[in-house]
């Protein structure tokens, strides 16, 4: 419960103020705040140069007070010279005493566009004003921090928040749901922590954004963290810095709990892209037209911060022994050997596909089995949800390698001398949801399509994008409820091959005469020989089928 005493402030639909720059005579600088957005008109000797920040491009803002003089308002992007003052916080000691000015500054990153569209991109852009109306410094922050409330406000009517309609406390304007980050060091090239700690923590401070931060020690770590953890302490979402795999991980340990009907429905997914190939990552960027190549990780954390979600499409994975949740792609033949067989070259990050697919061209190989699906209709499947939707709570409690991001020390548990082989794991009840197809083992009806013979490759993808460089599925979308099948039969000559392979950086590949591209609800692949992929990663060979869950999670995205 607040004291009466407490200072509260209203957001005000509109705030307007005039702001001067001591240092530039006859300038005038006007600035309106509205839903709308932030104007920004500048006035000088008769010139006026307006400028309209949106509310979507605006992260997060916070008061303070500086040390020394310097610039009193600007909204050009704000670069790291040496004389400009230092930010110091509000509740700060370290301060000047005979400055009773109040700062509020705004982070926003705003889209600059190039002379193409490829050379689009998001720029950080600090405003900086400056309340300074009146003798005391308490009157001038009350100012600041009405600007701020409001800002809030606004922004949390857009993410649509819980945030109290009406009255906000000055003090304590953050949103409290708290978001848990995983952080795979072994990604990629193993710079997940260092590109966590440099990129995106700045901005998740900027934007007031309440995490915890945890380190995988081994694999399906985060598996059985998604399975044990008290989920509800999480309710701003799970986010994984890391690869695909990372994400799989996530998917499925939220699948073996009784409450994943629950899970799914109020908790967003992210990815903050640390892998070789980020094909999520870049299907969310590619579906909002977001500049996503020319700074991947920048516009994957504004996708977070903004807390705005988007459905994305499952898809359900039954094989002999185990069912497996998917969110990216099912693959047998070509595509997958070289997916898993180059593992050895990830040092070199994403350019071991390019590397080792020419090498798998030299020695071309066919793979004998049977290919079987439903070809999509407009009516998705829905999945049957029988199971029961309680909470569990994790007894394990707060783990060790967790930290706070209110913590001054390092937000990393040393992962040194840990080992990355599986564990042995106990048996675990795989929840989610019930299939509608027939059972593995039978016969499919005759109303599924059978393709049987010698096969190139097979490769089915939900999303846009298997890679940061492969537009596999053109038409896709994150929630069309669709699972896009693509073949190639044996026959093939290398020319073609290497024209389809080529292709996938730009969608073409589909119009290489023998390839087949298909959106179906279901699919049953039983192989004879070679690897199958689930999201990158190998399962065992054995016959497989896969059924679409619709509109299954969400993701963040700048929807």
């Amino acid at each position: 419960m607040m004291d009466a005493g407490d200072d509260y402030l209203s957001p005000s639909p509109t705030l307007e103020e005039t702001f001067y720059l001591i240092s530039k005579k006859n300038t005038v600088y006007r600035v309106k705040l509205s839903e709308k957005g932030l104007c920004l008109q500048k006035e000088c000797n008769g010139n006026i140069k307006t400028q309209t920040i949106i509310l979507e491009d605006v992260i997060g803002c916070r008061c303070m007070r500086s040390k020394r003089f310097a610039h009193k308002c600007k909204w050009r992007p704000r670069s790291s010279k040496k004389g400009c003052h230092e930010e110091v916080n509000e509740n700060s000691i370290d301060w000047d005493e005979s400055d009773v000015s109040a700062y509020l500054y705004i982070y926003a990153y705003i889209l600059k566009k190039g002379k193409v569209i490829t050379h689009r991109k998001r720029e950080r852009m600090i405003i900086t004003l400056r309340f300074r109306s009146y003798d005391k410094y308490d009157d001038n922050m009350h100012e600041a921090q009405k600007w701020r409330v409001t800002i809030k406000y606004l922004m949390s009517s857009i993410q649509q928040s819980s945030l109290p309609p009406c009255f906000f406390k000055s003090h304590d304007i953050r949103i409290e749901n708290k978001v848990l980050v995983i952080a795979n060091p072994k990604s990629g090239v193993g710079k997940a922590r260092e590109v966590f700690q440099n990129k995106v923590v700045p901005i998740f401070t900027e934007a007031d954004i309440n995490y915890d931060l945890y380190c995988t020690k081994h694999a399906l770590d985060a598996q059985t963290l998604m399975r044990t953890t008290n989920l509800w302490e999480y309710m701003g979402g799970v986010v994984v810095a890391g690869g695909d795999g990372l994400l799989f991980e996530v998917v499925n340990g939220i699948m073996e709990r009784p409450d994943w009907s629950t899970m799914f429905s109020q908790i967003k997914l992210g990815i903050i892209p640390c892998g070789s190939g980020n094909g999520l990552a870049k299907s969310i960027s590619h579906a909002f037209n977001e500049p996503y190549d020319q700074n991947p990780v920048l516009v994957s954390t504004l996708n977070v911060v903004h807390g705005i979600s988007t459905p994305l499409d499952l898809v359900r994975i039954e094989t002999k022994n185990k069912i497996i949740y998917s969110f990216l792609s099912i693959g047998w033949g070509l595509i997958s050997d070289v997916d898993i067989e180059s593992e050895r070259f990830r040092s070199i990050g994403s350019q071991r596909f390019t590397v080792y697919s020419v090498a798998k061209l030299i020695g071309l190989k066919t793979y004998k089995g049977r290919v079987s699906y439903i070809p999509a209709v407009s009516e998705q499947l829905v999945p049957n949800d029988d199971c029961d939707t309680k909470s569990v709570v994790s007894d394990e409690g707060r783990r060790d390698s967790f930290y706070s991001i209110a913590s001054k020390k390092s937000a990393y548990h040393s992962a040194a001398g840990s080992s990355y082989e599986s564990l042995t794991e106990e048996n675990v009840r795989a929840f989610g949801p019930s299939s509608t197809l027939p059972p593995l083992s039978q016969s499919l009806p005759s109303t599924w399509t059978t393709i049987e013979g010698d096969f190139v490759l097979v490769h089915a993808a939900y999303p846009s994008h298997l890679m940061t460089d492969c537009l596999f599925a053109p038409s896709a979308k994150l929630d069309d409820g669709c699972i896009w099948l693509c073949y190639i039969k044996a026959g093939i000559s290398r020319a073609h091959l290497v024209q389809f392979l080529m292709g996938m950086s730009n969608g073409s590949h589909i119009k290489t005469p023998e390839a087949v591209m298909i959106p179906v609800s279901a699919l049953r692949i039983e192989p004879e020989s070679g690897q199958l992929t689930v999201d990158g990663e190998a399962i065992e060979l054995s016959p497989l089928q896969a059924e679409i869950l619709p509109s299954a999670a969400q993701v963040f995205a700048r929807a």
